[in-house]
């Protein structure tokens, strides 16, 4: 599918998204963030694909949401479109992904960017990558998840920080307060998440969704609700083909050949 916002590919076994509105730093208007979702539903259902990676460019992953789109609109319209996270919006699709997404970053990740890159499962960043949730200099707030994820990932200190002020952080900030897993060369940042995706690609598929379940339940669970949970996940490995082919591999040291089933 031909898309005019964004670019979407396979690269094997990877789908690849790349926002592509470079003149606007690749600000995430509406008619792009549906495109996304679209995107990623077909992702979803391709049974040839293992994991996805959005990115943008050298300069902006996304620079925040379009504000032109928002400027006019009221309470009422957002209220009942349950806007950003209604069935018809980019943010549903990615709030609801079984396949693991990357966040490839560079350059700026700010508001909207900020908030779609955490809301992928992990953030691979640039050297030149910063972050921030500016829309208090708007007069307004975080929308789509920069309250919520971003106290729970990197504190509730920083995170009033950074959305009480408006300030932006350096990627190395981000990683030592735990919102990026790595950091690479601007050039090498492609390739980095294509190499991670291709990696959780070639694992059982039924198993990587647990996995990421899992995780994500521990953001929303005490602890004892999590370990059970994690322990009842643990045992329906043990009813895959997938398990025993995993441990006949191990033990036979070979690489195993996942069915995923």
């Amino acid at each position: 599918m031909t898309y005019e916002n964004i670019l979407a590919e396979t690269r094997g076994k990877v789908g690849l998204v790349t926002l592509n509105r470079p003149k606007a730093l690749n600000a995430l208007s509406l008619a792009m963030m549906r495109e996304i979702g679209k995107a990623l539903d077909a992702f979803e259902q391709d049974d040839a694909i293992g994991a996805v990676v959005m990115t943008g460019s050298d300069r902006a992953f996304a620079a925040g949401a379009d504000i032109r789109d928002l400027q006019e609109k009221e309470f009422m319209h957002l209220f009942l479109a349950d806007f950003p996270h209604g069935p018809t919006e980019g943010w549903h699709s990615l709030n609801t992904m079984r396949k693991p997404v990357i966040a490839a970053v560079a350059g700026l990740a700010l508001g909207g960017g900020c908030e779609m890159a955490m809301a992928c499962d992990m953030i691979i960043a640039a050297e030149n990558a910063r972050f921030g949730q500016p829309e208090i200099k708007l007069g307004t707030m975080p929308g789509a998840g920069g309250t919520q994820r971003l106290t729970r990932t990197i504190g509730k200190a920083k995170a009033m920080d950074l959305c009480l002020t408006g300030r932006m952080m350096d990627v190395q900030e981000a990683e030592r307060s735990g919102l990026v897993s790595r950091i690479v060369p601007v050039a090498e940042l492609l390739d980095e998440a294509l190499k991670v995706a291709d990696t959780i690609a070639n694992m059982s598929r039924p198993v990587v969704y647990l996995v990421k379940e899992a995780v994500n339940v521990s953001f929303s669970s005490t602890l004892q609700e999590g370990l059970r949970f994690e322990s009842r996940a643990f045992h329906s490995t043990f009813a895959t083909e997938d398990r025993r082919e995993g441990m006949a591999a191990f033990v036979e040291k070979r690489e195993p050949q996942f069915k995923h089933r």
